[in-house]
């Protein structure tokens, strides 16, 4: 039976933006194309759209040119303005999951700094359940605030109602 990954620390990244929680949970939820990484990929053909299906239960999913659809997970917590949480189907090889088994968790905060900023922290968690290469998964996850995921969010932020 191969040797399961001891506990890993959660990778926690934020950023301050100037804008109401409120707002930037619309931008998160409602723009994903306008701040999800491009690199970020689990259809085959060119990625047509990406989608959060509202609240609890709801998708967060992809779909390529022909209509195929890759779901990154499922919304597990929807607090407009709040939080957001949701599964994470990735494999330690970068490939899509087709449950949530072995997913491990994305938890997203949306905390008011002031009347017109709020800092928002991403947090992926439990990836223990990634099982052997999970430690791969957390090194590749590891490093520098805000991470590229964030800073593509802050710059759409940036943009405003322009999209």
């Amino acid at each position: 039976m191969p040797e399961q990954p001891q506990n890993l620390p959660d990778v926690r990244k934020s950023v301050t933006v100037a804008a109401t929680p409120k707002e930037c949970f619309a931008v998160f939820t409602e723009r994903p194309k306008d701040w999800w990484p491009p690199s970020h990929v689990l259809v085959r053909k060119e990625r047509a759209g990406l989608a959060f299906e509202p609240g609890v239960g709801g998708r967060y999913y992809e779909w390529d040119v022909d209509g195929n659809e890759k779901t990154w997970g499922r919304v597990l917590e929807w607090e407009p303005g709040r939080r957001l949480a949701m599964t994470w189907r990735i494999d330690p090889n970068w490939q899509s999951i087709d449950d949530d088994e072995r997913a491990s968790e994305i938890e997203v905060d949306f905390e008011p700094v002031d009347a017109r900023r709020t800092r928002v922290t991403l947090a992926h968690v439990r990836l223990d359940k990634h099982g052997e290469g999970a430690e791969r998964i957390f090194k590749a996850l590891d490093g520098p605030s805000p991470g590229e995921t964030l800073e593509l969010f802050a710059r759409a932020i940036g943009n405003g109602d322009r999209s």
